[in-house]
């Protein structure tokens, strides 16, 4: 009788632990958090707004193409 009780209390004392420990394996990660606004660059050429990230850069500025860039280069040398 002895041996079923602690085989009672310890089975209670298992499922009591495993009820109560954090469950970060089982848990979902988090969300990433949402990207910040990104900084909006103006043609040299034509003065059409773009994100930085699709901007191309060149000597007068930022350009929304590589055929504006390069018309705006040859008309401004430097």
């Amino acid at each position: 009788m002895r041996l079923i009780f602690f085989l009672l209390m310890g089975g209670l004392l298992w499922l009591a632990w495993r009820k109560l420990k954090p469950r970060d394996a089982d848990a979902p990660p988090p969300p990433a958090p949402a990207p910040g606004p990104e900084v909006m660059r103006r043609c040299a050429e034509c003065g059409v707004h773009m994100p930085e990230s699709q901007a191309l850069p060149g000597r007068g500025g930022h350009f929304c193409s590589a055929a504006h860039r390069d018309q705006f280069e040859t008309r401004e040398p430097r």
